[in-house]
């Protein structure tokens, strides 16, 4: 009765696969092997490391990027990392224009 309201187990590959789709509905990020490029610089890494999904994301667009990883362990974490990899791509459309 207990595990009735417990979520479901997370799986790093299913999450890995919804966050690179939502990646791509962004328009402007390119695919690149792991990662994504914005104008030919890379912002964004994505790797399945265990039970986890880590995700390294660009401070700023740069031949060299500052990076910040996030490590998720859960749908929530994935949400979460969603929404500021978009209001990262809005910043960077504004600089540009």
């Amino acid at each position: 009765m207990d595990d009735f309201f417990a979520l479901p187990p997370f799986k790093p590959d299913e999450a890995l696969a919804q966050l690179k789709r939502a990646v791509r509905d962004l328009r402007g990020l390119a695919e690149r092997g792991e990662g994504f490029d914005w104008k030919g610089h890379p912002v964004l890494e994505l790797r399945v490391d265990g039970s986890t999904l880590v995700g390294k994301l660009a401070k700023r667009p740069a031949h060299s990027p500052q990076w910040e990883s996030r490590t998720m362990k859960n749908n929530a974490d994935v949400r979460k990392f969603g929404d500021e990899l978009k209001a990262r791509v809005v910043r960077w459309r504004e600089a540009d224009e």
